[in-house]
């Protein structure tokens, strides 16, 4: 029995985000055939894994309960503070959830309610709900206008979802919608980035040196060198407080010894991607990594790949790049020493490698019927999916954590003057 699991940011108006709906797929045999209370041993089993700090980063899950998940007290797992109880109508026509929803309610989790109808049984619930989930991918303006105009008379809080398009993110905010959730919503997390000088100063070219099966730390040490900003920087963090060196880094060559290869990676495409306030565009980066990271660990189980692992991770990583720049995807990849079969994939939509990342995007959707199709085709088990899924984010909402700790650390004391030296000494070399 396998169970496919997903976040999905929830953002409010200022484009943070500030929860996750956790989205889940079980056995359809299970769940269908034999009842929904063998789905709910499965599933309560599986959540466990979800309700780390780390795999939601502290914020709210949004998590959709049936009524044996309600009647098995599932969402005791989650603290009354960390948890929003979805219900959709098969909790509302029945009886037994219903009472059970206002226990839960006492005791303090919140209750959003999916699909709300013009039907006195979703009226008679009004009392307990805090906020009220509005499907997008219905595009009557009317409709929605009249849905999200009683429940602002109501008081209660709107969260649009399947904001999958630029005119469904448009219209929601025409209609006075505070937080949404979807697959454009991700890609609007930025402030503009149009600097196509980011691929003349060695940003990208450093990120495939660093991704190639086997790194060449000269090369490497080389590409940074020739960047005063790259190399201010990464002599700036690695001499922070954060790393508490004895004797500090005076040279590129000792700072990538100190950061290491992996954090290095993480690192570089964080910093490409700062405005001029030293923000950035945090979510959809993270997708970047999270992207690359799923590729690679699942392209080792695909016969007869044409790219290598690090490769893999590059198609991933790289298919947000248009959006962070700002500038057509077939623009930001034209200068970039990537294999053609990665290009085929990203723009064209051809060849196994497109497959593949395919199935990375079905995941990320929750689109269970499409991931299941792919994974089919390129003979990956769901069970591998799922946990890969789960040690990509994992993974990388820990480097994340400590690349953002020793970004916003003090230099300590080691100042620009200093610095400057240290540069001048790299460049001489």
């Amino acid at each position: 029995m396998q169970t496919n699991i997903v976040r999905q940011p929830i953002l409010d108006n200022n484009n943070n985000v500030i929860a996750y709906e956790i989205l889940y797929e079980e056995n359809a045999t299970i769940t269908y055939g034999q009842g929904d209370t063998e789905a709910a041993n499965v599933i309560e089993d599986f959540l466990t894994q979800c309700k780390s700090n780390n795999f939601l980063e502290g914020k709210l899950a949004y998590l959709t309960f049936t009524p044996n998940l309600l009647l098995k007290n599932i969402p005791k797992l989650f603290e009354s503070n960390k948890l929003v109880i979805q219900i959709e109508d098969n909790v509302v026509v029945h009886p037994l959830a219903q009472r059970v929803i206002y226990r839960y309610k006492k005791q303090g989790y919140k209750i959003a309610l999916n699909n709300f109808e013009f039907a006195p049984r979703f009226f008679q619930l009004m009392d307990i709900v805090d906020i009220i989930k509005i499907n997008f991918a219905n595009k009557d303006k009317s409709a929605l206008s009249n849905v999200i105009t009683v429940a602002k008379s109501l008081n209660k809080q709107i969260v649009a979802y399947n904001v999958n398009s630029n005119e469904d993110y448009k219209l929601a905010n025409s209609l006075g919608v505070k937080y949404m959730q979807g697959a454009v919503v991700a890609h609007n997390i930025k402030e503009t980035i149009s600097r196509v000088d980011h691929l003349q100063s060695n940003f990208f070219h450093l990120i495939i040196a660093i991704t190639r099966d086997d790194p060449d730390i000269d090369e490497i040490a080389e590409i940074i060198s020739r960047d005063v900003t790259l190399t201010f920087s990464l002599l700036k963090m690695v001499n922070s407080a954060y790393f508490a060196l004895k004797n500090r880094a005076k040279s590129v060559k000792q700072a990538l010894t100190i950061l290491g290869l992996g954090q290095l990676k993480q690192w570089i495409y964080l910093l490409s991607f700062k405005n001029d306030h030293g923000e950035m565009p945090t979510e959809l980066i993270k997708i970047s990594f999270i992207r690359g990271s799923l590729a690679q660990e699942l392209s080792v189980y695909i016969d007869n790949l044409p790219i290598s692992r690090a490769e893999a991770y590059l198609m991933g990583m790289f298919s947000t790049l248009g959006t962070l720049m700002d500038i057509p995807l077939e623009d930001a990849l034209a200068d970039l020493p990537i294999a053609n079969e990665i290009k085929d994939a990203l723009l064209h939509n051809e060849g196994i490698c497109a497959k593949l990342f395919n199935l990375v995007l079905a995941y990320e959707r929750a689109d269970w019927k499409t991931c299941n199709n792919l994974a089919s085709e390129l003979n990956i088990d769901n069970n591998i999916l799922s946990q890969k899924y789960f040690e990509c984010v994992e993974s990388i909402n820990t480097i994340w954590s400590e690349l953002i700790q020793a970004n916003t650390f003090e230099s300590d004391g080691f100042n620009d003057k200093r610095l400057g030296s240290a540069i001048e000494m790299e460049f001489r070399k």
